[in-house]
Parts: structure tokens; sequence; C-alpha cells
């Protein structure tokens, strides 16, 4: 594995030739990386104290929109500027890229350079802070899924966004012939990804034709969403090199199934995992029991951390390996909470709630508070579920539409009291356009169903 570069081996490359150009980049709410492509030596000089961005990079949505109604920033406020501060510790090489680095920063106010609290990358290391304040380290992996498609981002762009082709002709999922018919893409991803300081555990076929399964190995939780955000791009970038594209929308074909960002997580003390115990149920510890019943008690209130966009939502229906109910169980994947590890030192709880469209830190930082409640509150974990949890009619509900997510959101005390109003109203601003933008769209359905029928 390379490990990340010190600023020391940059110099060093520098010198020599290898490396002439620096991404230094933020993570939008998107989950995003917007930024600069600075010459190697303007950063070595003077960037890697601070640079500056546009404060409207923390205000837009997808389509770079300035939607009105933020406090942090409009057009009455001028659209000031931020701090960039790199954060060295993830200064890292960029294998697909010739003579490229990458670096990662930390938002500061311009004028009072404390951190920008709705920051993605703020709001998790708030969250980190309170485990930590505990004496817990939150450890964390993601499972990144998406699509491969036979033509490129451009060539589909033009069409229209109609008639996509996946990659494939068909179920993939653990298919070692057709997922070798994928590996001009697959493997320059796990390869440049591994060489850029990712610790990539494997790739796989998913469950529909086309899709894809990228897993890295579990680590720290800022690392873990620092490696998911960067895979994610990567996986852009090197399939599109290869005259393809790789979507991350959660569903794109009412008939297909979506695609997930599955998180799991556990906390350690001291180097050691906290949820084991081996005399305890299923070998969960009262901790973890405690966690795990804040996580699953306010899973409606986090849901839009979990599921962004309209389109999120699509993806939430049974039989389809998506999850619909906040209820968990032991290794049962119709649950939205999947204990994993039964009875072993890697006993952990993974939520599936997530679409492959979440911003990790948000998504990873609403789930630590939530869990952190828990453990303030001493929750008691209900039983686990089991059977078809599709079919439960006890079991209470995901959201099943962003406008149920935002006012769950906007409702919440505990996301209130655990990130801070600011926080809640610019991530419901958020929601709120995101709706608002598609309310007003006429959409195909409705003109393929009603323009005659009707």
């Amino acid at each position: 594995m390379t490990a990340p570069l010190s600023f020391e081996a940059l110099k060093a490359q520098a010198a020599n030739g290898d490396v002439d150009t620096v991404l230094v980049c933020l993570v939008d709410m998107q989950g995003r990386l917007m930024g600069k492509r600075y010459h190697v030596q303007n950063f070595i000089d003077t960037a890697w104290e601070e640079t500056h961005c546009c404060n409207y990079l923390l205000a837009t949505d997808l389509e770079m929109a300035t939607p009105d109604g933020y406090k942090a920033t409009s057009w009455e406020a001028g659209y000031g500027d931020y701090v960039m501060k790199p954060d060295l510790e993830t200064l890292r090489p960029v294998p697909w890229l010739e003579g490229t680095v990458m670096v990662l920063c930390d938002m500061l106010d311009h004028h009072t350079h404390e951190p920008v609290l709705h920051s993605p990358r703020q709001i998790l290391q708030a969250q980190i802070a309170r485990a930590e304040a505990m004496g817990l380290t939150p450890m964390m992996a993601t499972e990144l899924e998406f699509f491969l498609f036979e033509q490129t981002f451009d060539e589909i762009r033009k069409t229209g966004f109609r008639d996509l082709k996946p990659i494939s002709g068909y179920n993939e999922d653990y298919h070692i012939l057709q997922t070798t018919k994928e590996e001009h893409v697959m493997r320059p991803i796990r390869n440049h990804l591994f060489a850029a300081g990712i610790p990539v555990e494997n790739t796989k076929g998913e469950a529909e034709a086309g899709q894809e399964e990228l897993n890295i190995r579990y680590a720290d939780a800022l690392a873990c969403a620092d490696n998911h955000t960067i895979a994610k791009h990567a996986t852009k970038e090197i399939a599109h090199m290869h005259g393809h594209a790789a979507s991350f929308l959660p569903k794109w074909h009412h008939d297909r199934v979506g695609s997930a960002s599955h998180v799991h997580l556990s906390l350690w003390r001291d180097g050691s995992p906290e949820f084991y115990d081996k005399d305890a149920p299923h070998g969960l510890s009262e901790l973890g029991r405690q966690f795990c019943a804040g996580m699953i008690k306010y899973a409606p209130d986090y849901t839009f951390f979990l599921a962004p966009y309209v389109n999120s939502y699509k993806r939430f229906m049974k039989g389809t390996f998506a999850p619909t109910k906040t209820v968990w169980s032991v290794d049962n994947r119709t649950a939205g909470f999947r204990m994993c590890g039964e009875n072993t030192k890697g006993v952990r709880m993974e939520c599936r709630i997530g679409g492959s469209d979440l911003n990790p830190y948000l998504a990873q930082a609403a789930l630590l508070a939530a869990g952190l409640k828990g453990i303030e509150d001493k929750l008691e974990l209900a039983a686990p579920t089991a059977g078809d949890l599709y079919e439960d009619s006890d079991a209470r509900e995901i959201p099943r539409t962003l406008r149920d997510a935002v006012e769950t959101l906007r409702g919440s005390d505990m996301l209130r009291s655990a990130m801070g109003d600011w926080v809640v109203d610019h991530y419901t601003r958020c929601a709120e356009w995101e709706q608002e933008e598609f309310d007003r769209v006429v959409t195909d359905w409705e003109i393929a169903r009603g323009f005659e029928k009707a």
C-alpha cells in the first residue's frame, strides 16, 4: 500500500519533475470534489497554507444553481470567500492523472478563520469529537455501488439521457465471467485507488446488469469518508478515460434495482472493539446496544442525510434488497439495519438505508449523532426482527419521499442538539430546494400517461 504523501516527499517529487499539478479540493454539500489545480511550485511556496474559494460552493445544488433562502450566503451578502485550509494528512498521489497529487481542505471563515459549521467535513469532525470526548473512536466502512454504461457521460448527455445501455446484459451478482469483461475499467479503479492510499479490498458484480460494487477496508470515520469521496470521484474519471460512464444515481430505471451505499460502523476504545462482549447476546455489548438503539430510534430524523434527492426514494421498494423499515435483524438483508459479525470481535451494525448518492460525511455524522444520543440516554435495544421485513406491518417505515424526510429533519430535536440549528436549517433549505425544483418540472411519465388519455 502506498502511503499518502508527506509534504517533504512532494517537494522532492516536484524538484525531480515527477509532479507538476496539485488538486486542492473541498467537499461540497453533495459530496463532490470542488477546487483548483495548482502548479506544484506555487502550492509548495504558498498555497499549502491556505487558498480561497467563493462561499457559494456550500450553498448550491447539483446543477450549481444559487438558490435563495440560505443564511450562510446570498446575492444580498455578495457571495464572499471561504478559506480552503489544506489538510496535509490527506496529501496523496493521483495515479490515474499524470504528474498529479491531491489534497483535501477544511473550510474556514475568511474573516475569523473559525470552521465553517455547515461544511460536510466539519460536521463529521464535530461528531467524531463528541465520541472522542467519551473515549471512543468511531470506525466505519462504506460500500460503493454504481452502474457502468456502454457510453461516456458526454455521449449519453447528447442523447437526452435516453436509451441507456448498461455495460452488461444480465444480473452479474458475484459473476466472474461477466466481470472479467469489465476488467478494463474495474482493474484500473482498484489499482489506481490502492496506489493513491485508498485501502481497496475488492470489487464485485452486483445484483443487476451493469451494476458494480467497490469495497474499501474499514478505517476511522474521517478517513472512511475521505476514502469514499475520492473513490467515487476516481471511479467516474477512470471509467470516462476508458469510454464509459459510471453513475451513482440510486434508481436509473424503474424496472432495475437501485444502488446503495451501506455504512458499517462500530466504536473502539484504546484500539479494541467496544461493541464486542463475548458474554452478551449476539456478542453485542451494552454500549453497542445503546448506540444501535439510538441509530434506529432516530432513523427518520436523519433519513435526508442518507437519501438527499427526489430520486433517492425511488430505491425503497420491496424485493430489491433496499430496505423499507427502520428495524434491525441479525444478518438479514430485508432490514434497515443488519447486524454483521455476530458473536465475533467484528460485530457491528450495517445501515442499509443509504443510497449511492449520499454524502458520506453527512451520512456518517448523522449516524454518529443518533448513536451517541442512544448512549447518552442509555436507550434499550429492541429484540431483533426476523423473516421478510418487507411484509412486517408492525415495523416502522423509512420516510418514503423527500418531502417526508424534509419534515422529519426540520423537526429533529436530536439533530438540532447534536449539530446545531444553523446546520439543520442549512440542510433543510437544501432539501426544500431539491423538492421545489422537482415540483415545477413536467416529467416524461406525466406526458406519456395523460397527453391523449386525460
